[in-house]
């Protein structure tokens, strides 16, 4: 009796240890350091319940709990050469706004392009850098959801080789809706200036003293799809301009070099 109960625990506990989520760690963690650990794995992981998002697995979740008990390490003893793949099915175009900008906004700058295609499952972009770390998943998680965005799931292949998969169904810029009748002041226009104009009709412009504007204004719907170029290849101190329908962001630059409009640029959205 005692030896049938001894092999149905363990037939159990292979059971319960072979289940998605404990695959999803092993994957995160490597093979050995799961081998290593899989007592405390299955110890720190029986609430499974915590860690299942409808029918998937919340990965983010995963990787917090790895990270708080010690079972992740994102650091590097000396820089390594980082490679970062993002996937998403959404809109191309879009995709690579709000990458670049999350990228950007949790301080990477320095990164280059290894490759972007487009796949049958949607588009995949891979970046290289120097890094002394690999980006936290969960600070990621927390920039893409400022803009609507969460991740889906995390494979690493390596220390230095990780990829993500984007959710972007609710994406949209990290902008403020610009508010019709409020004309507002933006200083200093080191980088062409992104607007929220999804409540506008029509804009008017004004460039301030010390600027030369050439305007190039890009007109983009709601997926980042380009509806309409605008330049104008006259120096320009006012100007106003009808939205397209179905504008929802404008790029407002100059049409030969950012230095024209340092000196900032007032607008008001009608």
């Amino acid at each position: 009796m005692v030896k049938k109960i001894v092999i149905l625990l363990a037939v159990t506990l292979s059971a319960w240890g072979q289940s998605p989520l404990f695959d999803k760690v092993r994957a995160l963690i490597g093979e050995q350091a799961y081998s290593r650990n899989e007592a405390f794995v299955k110890i720190i992981f029986a609430d499974r319940s915590r860690y299942i998002k409808g029918e998937r697995i919340d990965v983010v979740s995963v990787v917090e709990t790895l990270k708080e008990n010690g079972l992740l390490s994102l650091f590097y003893k000396h820089p390594k050469t980082l490679e970062l793949t993002f996937e998403t099915n959404g809109s191309p175009q879009f995709f690579m706004m709000l990458m670049s900008e999350t990228l950007r906004g949790m301080g990477y700058t320095h990164y280059l392009t290894d490759s972007a295609m487009l796949t049958n499952a949607g588009y995949s972009w891979r970046i290289k850098m120097q890094s002394e770390y690999a980006t936290d998943p969960t600070a990621l998680q927390q920039a893409l959801s400022r803009r609507g965005c969460g991740i889906l799931d995390i494979e690493r292949k390596s220390d230095t080789q990780w990829r993500y998969f984007v959710d972007m169904s609710g994406a949209h810029l990290e902008l403020t809706p610009l508010e019709v009748g409020k004309k507002i002041r933006m200083k200093r226009l080191v980088y062409p200036r992104w607007l929220d104009v999804s409540k506008a009709g029509s804009l008017t412009l004004w460039s301030l003293s010390g600027n030369n504007w050439y305007p190039y204004i890009a007109f983009y719907d709601d997926d980042l799809r380009l509806l309409k170029l605008y330049k104008r290849d006259k120096r320009t101190r006012q100007i106003t301009i009808n939205l397209p329908s179905g504008c929802a962001y404008v790029k407002i630059a100059d049409l030969y070099s950012r230095k024209n409009m340092n000196a900032g640029l007032s607008v008001k959205a009608q």
